[in-house]
This record gives structure tokens, C-alpha cells and sequence, in this order.
């Protein structure tokens, strides 16, 4: 039986170093870091993204279309003892995210190309992932790679994450891969700034951003590695 789904609120928007460092200041007042945090306040992502034949996820995305979805495996700290497929889905202006654990055996099947590996009866989103690697041809499209350095308030179960680094694969789609060298898909001095919440952003936290004075941004980490891939490839040179 498929989870329930959890829909939240989210936005999205870019942010310079010196945005970045007022606004952390403001929200180390009324919020707190995330459990999963380092000593210094941060942690490393790294996902990679699947897409079907027709590159569905991303055109959906670039032609605007409200509702959509997109699968990943993600793992943190370079480490393979959480490993997630994941599905995450787009209605409206709310996000909601369905996640299975894979073994590190199951992982590399994958990468392989033995999907049946998937093939688990009593877990419906792999089996649903199984049914789109086989019937529409989704396959790894592409790494992305970043620090994330996150707050959290249970006031409106907000979570408020900086995304800095944000690198790309290219053509390298192991996530595991010592000699991958992933190199960085926007400007140095901008990073991405998430909001998330469930029914309410509590006005303390809303006056501490500044909502109105950032800008927001509407293409996705997998959108901006994907179109930095396409014109930056250096495979014939």
C-alpha cells in the first residue's frame, strides 16, 4: 500500500554571500540546526537523477507545467549506509516526497542495469520505479552535488536549508566514484536559499528573511546540472 503523502509548502530563491550571512544571523535567534548537522553546521548531498526517454522531468519543468514529479537516489556524507530512492512530487505550489531504502548491493544493481533488483512486491514505489525503468526507459541522467547547512523551527514545521557548492557530475553518474570531480553549475558567489513549511510561516521567521527582497527562482538543482551539462560538454575535446 502507498504511503500517505505529506504536502508542504516550498520556495526557492537565489542568494549572495552577504544576504546569506545577515539572514543565517537572524534565524540562529529563532531557530535551531538540524539534527543531522556536523559540527560545523552542515552536511554534503549528493543525488543522481533519473529521467525517462523523452527527458519528461525536464521538459516539464522548463515548459512550466504545474504538476510533475522526479526520482533520485540520494545518499549524505559520501556514505553508503542511507541510501534513498526517492520521488518527489510537485501539485500546485506544494511538494510532498516518497523514499524506499536501497542496499548498497541493490545501489549497484541499479547502476548496472539490473532493475528486477526493484521488482518488490510489498514496496509499491519500487515497483513503480521498476515499471517506469522498463516500460519508459528511465535511466540515470545526472549527478548533483552540494553542502547543505540547514535550520528548523516546530512552529509551522519550517525547515530553511542554505545549498552552497552546487556542482555537477557531467557525464559521471556513480555516486560512489572516488575520481569523480564534480565542478560547480552557477556562480560562486550565489547559492540557493529553500523554505519549507507545513500550513504557516511564522512571522518571526518571515521577518527575518526578508522574503521581498530576494529573488526567487523557479528551476529546480536537476534543471540547472542538467542545462550546465548540455553546454558545457567536453566529451570530444
Amino acid at each position: 500500500m502507498q504511503k500517505m503523502l505529506n504536502y508542504r509548502n516550498e520556495m526557492k530563491f537565489f542568494v549572495n554571500f552577504h544576504q546569506y550571512y545577515i539572514i543565517r544571523q537572524r534565524l540562529r535567534t529563532i531557530m535551531g540546526q538540524d539534527e543531522h548537522a556536523g559540527a560545523d553546521g552542515e552536511y554534503h548531498i549528493r543525488s543522481l537523477y533519473f529521467d525517462d526517454v523523452n527527458n519528461k522531468a525536464l521538459h516539464e519543468k522548463l515548459g512550466g507545467v504545474r504538476d510533475r514529479l522526479k526520482y533520485r537516489i540520494r545518499i549524505y556524507n559520501g556514505q553508503d549506509d542511507v541510501i534513498h530512492f526517492e520521488k518527489k512530487i510537485k501539485f500546485n505550489e506544494s511538494i510532498a516526497k516518497l523514499k524506499e531504502p536501497l542496499t548498497r548491493a541493490m545501489y549497484n544493481a541499479v547502476l548496472a542495469g539490473r532493475y528486477e533488483v526493484l521488482k518488490v512486491q510489498e514496496k509499491p514505489l519500487l515497483m513503480e520505479i521498476y515499471h517506469e525503468m522498463t516500460h519508459k526507459l528511465l535511466r540515470p541522467k545526472v549527478i548533483v552535488d552540494y553542502v547543505r547547512e540547514p535550520y528548523v523551527s516546530p512552529n509551522g514545521n519550517v525547515r530553511i536549508t542554505f545549498d552552497k557548492e552546487l556542482r555537477t557530475g557531467l557525464h559521471g553518474i556513480d555516486i560512489f566514484d572516488q575520481e569523480l570531480r564534480p565542478v560547480r553549475a552557477i556562480d560562486e558567489n550565489m547559492m540557493i536559499m529553500e523554505v519549507k513549511y507545513d500550513e504557516y510561516l511564522p512571522s518571526a521567521i518571515k521577518i527575518a528573511l526578508q522574503l521581498e527582497g530576494l529573488v526567487r527562482q523557479s528551476a529546480s538543482k536537476y534543471v540547472i546540472c542538467r542545462k550546465f551539462l548540455k553546454y558545457n560538454t567536453w566529451e570530444d575535446q
